[in-house]
């Protein structure tokens, strides 16, 4: 049962990250392939450089991504920050949880009201949403570090998080900066 003025709150939210939202034709954004397992660079609607044989999580997609579940959480992301000294090489953080993740979560009673504003608050003012609530966090695109690169070509490895050799990062990593969208499907 929400509260009073709990609906105000989520249509004011919800409109201003209606507007927030916009993206031009030219823009960079990155669409990630999880049966293919791999990775376009896109301008618009061209394509600027594919990258394969990338890894997801251990355990497949999901649309309902919770702590540990080792699985890679489908939706559209944003690049939010970008750690060069990663264990894994370079990261590249997403801005999960999301919006609709966090709207999914809410109406199937996974996260509280205060948690799904707290989430909706950060993205609609373009920060990292909190990483510690039980939806997961710490998403992101990355290298491999110094694992082993046969174990990346023969499995998919990671807790949830996109992985490409060390190489394809540094290629990626040209196209990435904060702001720029990321599908997963």
């Amino acid at each position: 049962m929400h509260t009073p003025g709990f609906l105000s709150k989520v249509l004011g939210l919800f409109f201003f990250s209606f507007l927030a939202c916009g993206a031009k034709a030219n823009d960079v954004w990155i669409d990630v392939n999880t049966i293919d397992h791999t990775l376009t660079v896109m301008q618009g609607d061209k394509i600027q450089d594919v990258f394969e044989n990338i890894a997801i999580g251990r355990f497949g997609t999901t649309w309902h991504k919770v702590t540990k579940d080792d699985k890679t959480p489908l939706g559209d992301f944003r690049i939010g920050w970008i750690n060069e000294k990663s264990q894994y090489y370079r990261f590249f953080g997403l801005d999960y949880p999301d919006r609709e993740t966090a709207r999914r979560a809410l109406e199937e009673n996974r996260i509280d009201q205060d948690t799904w504003l707290t989430i909706l608050k950060a993205t609609n003012q373009e920060r990292t949403p909190p990483q510690n609530t039980v939806l997961g966090g710490y998403i992101g695109i990355h290298g491999i570090g110094r694992g082993d690169p046969e174990v990346h070509d023969q499995f998919h490895w990671t807790n949830g998080c996109i992985a490409l050799t060390n190489e394809q990062i540094d290629l990626l990593g040209k196209w990435l900066k904060p702001g720029v969208m990321v599908k997963i499907r």
